[in-house]
């Protein structure tokens, strides 16, 4: 691999605007090497007329020997380099660099003036913003280093809360005299929980990774600086509101609460602690690569451009970055080396192994068994499918007497299966593209490092309820037709229902199969939608919330299970819902809760937020309630009413205006498309995919697609040789196709803001607050 697709490929993505700018300084030595070939020596081209060899090649051949061994006498002096290089006073050591070409004059000079010009911008643009990100996290571990005094006075409070002041103020005095000695000096009054609370005061300052490992060797406790339980006095702690009941707590009373000393809370406060030092060590990984990387970088550029001018610039210019900032901080390097000290020790018992394990989590590794299991689904389903209808053309079950009772009682229950199926796959198909144009989409959602699924994974999930779906259908037929288990009415019927709960039991099963991890995040992301207002809104909750508005049909389907095996005459095929007030009001229900789920949010992030948008966002969720219930009403009293015709230009009205709104914030606001005076016109500045073809594709599928749901509305509830049950799973599959397009380019809008403000890391909560 290329040096510029490897440099690209390992980049942090969303600093790539600060990193040196590689492939543009390589546009411009091509230049220098064109300038060159075109005003190649006429005698040497008249040597050799029959030969097209290249300049780089000549350039080798004919640059200067530099010996077989390094030698004094070999080495150019620094009157004969061709480069200068000056630091401004002000900012020496760490802010702008200005190299002087020596050598202007010569023929094609202005090029490499022009190059030097460009590499001194970016280097200085590197060490800036180097230096800034270093700044921070030296900011950030000094209050690392605040919550750790915190943290160790509360561990002491909390593990001897009869401990006395006095004791403490002895430690004191034997660190300033003699040190206490944990084999025969120390005191023994208060037992083996003194010893621990000594050992606990000895960790919460280290002087230096060596000296603390001379200490552990040594089992003598020398020097250490006992931390006070003053600090306990002035700092509150911050518990983020895990519960409804502690949300609503917080908003009765302050959401910083005094400290009550009991385990659970210290237990909460290190976990906080633990993500927080995790997050830091990660920052520091990120930092430690971005100087590595461009440090290669500009090594590799200088080499380039001393084979293609046979120059040695490359020499004072690589001296001057060793010596710069970039080049020689260390802060990063110390800081690495002290957090890992220090979670081995106060989070991982010591246990090197344990500590780095949490620190440095193993990536994930792609597995040939899930692709060949994947491919064993996908065949599967396949053939199945094929038999599906080869069966149904057999029985002729659309012309069939009994085919508008199949239609109306059966195909809604495994529908229900095959909208999940069909939105699993179109997540695939948008983690596939994430990954393709380098969307951390991991990182976006919060998931944990190592438990991100991809789009194998996804598919293989997708493809395996689909076999299962297939299967079901088939066995179901299939026993219908079979003389022998045609008797068995009820056991045919309940095939749906043993779907149903072989997919519930995969689905909260609790031991650690089937992706236990990325299960429980969408769980505990499912319990946050249904409570809303209750629970801080993050990215993967309202995006969560987004999918669900796109599987009311679904849920509709799984108010038809509820129905149809609790109070339908299931053996005999036949149901009575819609003569049910019950379930006509829960066919309500079930059909604005998603965009009910989302207008809450909309109101949480305005009130914690106090972004002006969500106001507007929630407005759009609104009036999607009032068209979705005026629809639903209506497709409900459809011939039951003499005010049909009202009915339906109140329907058609507010669901145009929701139709209106929905996509104008689709395409605008969650896509940022149709920016006006943008680069790319109509587009917006920055685009992951080189064709931009492809989005003005997608804003035109995506307004056909939200045009579908109006077909209802508009009278077309009717096609030929379609059953109305197969024209509303039409419709909401391609309310899923439209909503895993819009899945795309929500995120990739997302990580473009996130590159465009630099954020690679998640905030994590502090659990100590020093403002009182």
């Amino acid at each position: 691999m290329k040096f510029g697709k490897e440099f690209a490929a390992q980049m942090v993505q969303e600093w790539q605007e600060a990193y040196m700018d590689y492939n543009h300084l390589k546009k411009i030595l091509k230049e220098i090497l064109h300038f060159k070939q075109r005003n190649i020596p006429s005698s040497m081209a008249a040597a050799e007329p029959s030969k097209t060899i290249s300049l780089k090649r000549r350039v080798s051949l004919y640059r200067a020997f530099s010996g077989l061994i390094s030698s004094p006498r070999n080495s150019i002096s620094d009157e004969d380099e061709p480069i200068l290089i000056t630091a401004s006073q002000e900012d020496e050591g760490g802010g702008h660099y200005r190299t002087t070409f020596l050598n202007t004059s010569e023929e094609g000079g202005e090029y490499e003036l022009e190059f030097f010009r460009k590499l001194d911008d970016q280097f200085n643009k590197v060490v800036k913003f180097y230096k800034e990100k270093v700044e921070e996290v030296t900011a950030e571990a000094e209050d690392l280093s605040k919550q750790m005094d915190a943290l160790i006075a509360l561990r002491i409070k909390v593990h001897n809360p009869d401990l006395g002041g006095a004791f403490l103020g002895n430690l004191h005095a034997d660190r300033v005299g003699n040190p206490i000695n944990c084999k025969s000096g120390s005191p023994r009054s208060q037992g083996s929980s003194q010893m621990e609370v000594i050992q606990e005061v000895e960790m919460s300052n280290e002087v230096n990774v060596e000296d603390e490992e001379k200490r552990d060797s040594d089992n003598n406790i020398k020097g250490f600086r006992a931390a006070s339980l003053e600090v306990l006095d002035h700092v509150k702690i911050i518990v983020e509101p895990e519960t409804p009941i502690s949300t609503m707590k917080n908003i009765i009373s302050s959401s910083k609460a005094d400290l009550s000393y009991s385990k659970e809370e210290l237990r909460k406060v290190e976990e906080l602690m633990a993500r927080a030092f995790t997050e830091f060590y990660n920052k520091l990984g990120l930092l430690k690569s971005y100087c590595f990387l461009n440090q290669l970088a500009f090594s590799k550029i200088m080499k380039k451009y001393d084979k293609i001018t046979s120059r040695n610039a490359s020499k004072a210019y690589l001296k001057m970055v060793d010596t710069s900032y970039l080049g020689s901080s260390e802060e990063v390097a110390k800081l690495v080396e002290r957090v890992e000290a220090i979670f081995i020790k106060h989070f991982a018992n010591g246990n090197h192994r344990k500590g780095m394990k949490i620190l440095r989590p193993r990536p994930k590794r792609e597995k040939h068994r899930i692709t060949f299991i994947l491919g064993l689904f996908s065949g599967c389903s396949a053939a199945l499918a094929v038999a599906v209808i080869v069966l149904v053309h057999a029985r002729d079950i659309l012309n069939d007497p009994e085919g508008p009772k199949y239609m109306e009682n059966i195909f809604p229950l495994y529908t229900f299966f095959g909208y999940i199926s069909l939105h699993l796959l179109m997540f695939a198909a948008a983690i596939y593209f994430w990954k393709r144009y380098r969307v951390n989409y991991a990182f976006i959602f919060g998931l944990k490092r190592g438990t991100e699924l991809g789009y194998r994974e996804v598919l293989l999930l997708s493809s395996g309820l689909l076999l299962l779906t297939l299967s079901g259908v088939l066995s179901n037929l299939d026993m219908e037709m079979e003389p022998k288990t045609k008797s068995y009415k009820a056991l045919t019927e309940l095939v749906p229902l043993g779907l149903l709960a072989v997919v519930l039991f995969i689905t909260f099963c609790p031991f650690n199969i089937i992706y236990r991890s990325s299960r429980f995040f969408l769980i505990q992301c499912f319990i946050h939608c249904l409570l809303a207002p209750l629970y801080k809104v993050t990215l993967a909750d309202f995006f969560l919330g987004d999918q669900l508005t796109s599987q009311v049909q679904a849920f509709r389907n799984l108010e038809f299970y509820i129905c149809y095996y609790g109070w339908g005459d299931f053996k005999r095929r036949s149901n009575k819902c819609l003569e049910s007030q019950v379930f006509e009001t829960f066919y309500f229900v079930v059909a604005i809760v998603p965009y009910w789920v989302r207008f809450l949010q909309c109101l949480r992030r305005l009130f914690e937020e106090k972004d002006t948008m969500q106001a507007y966002n929630s407005v759009k969720y609104f009036s999607i309630i009032i068209a979705v219930a005026l629809k639903t009403y209506h497709d409900l009293k459809v011939g039951k009413t003499n005010l049909e015709i009202i009915w339906k230009i109140m329907v058609a009205v507010t669901s145009g205006f929701a139709t209106i709104f929905g996509t104008y914030w689709d395409i605008v606001i969650d896509w940022g498309l149709l920016q006006r005076n943008s680069r790319n016109p109509w587009l917006r500045d920055k685009l992951l995919i080189p064709n931009k073809n492809v989005y003005f594709v997608a804003m035109g599928l995506n307004i056909v697609l939200r045009l579908a749901w109006l077909q209802t509305v508009l009278g077309f509830t009717e096609a030929p040789y379609l059953h109305k049950s197969a024209l509303t799973a039409i419709v909401a599959c391609l309310e899923i196709i439209r909503r895993g397009i819009w899945n795309f380019f929500r995120l990739e809008n997302e990580h473009l803001n996130n590159v465009g403000k630099y954020r690679a890391f998640k905030s994590v909560p502090l659990p100590f607050y020093y403002g009182v």
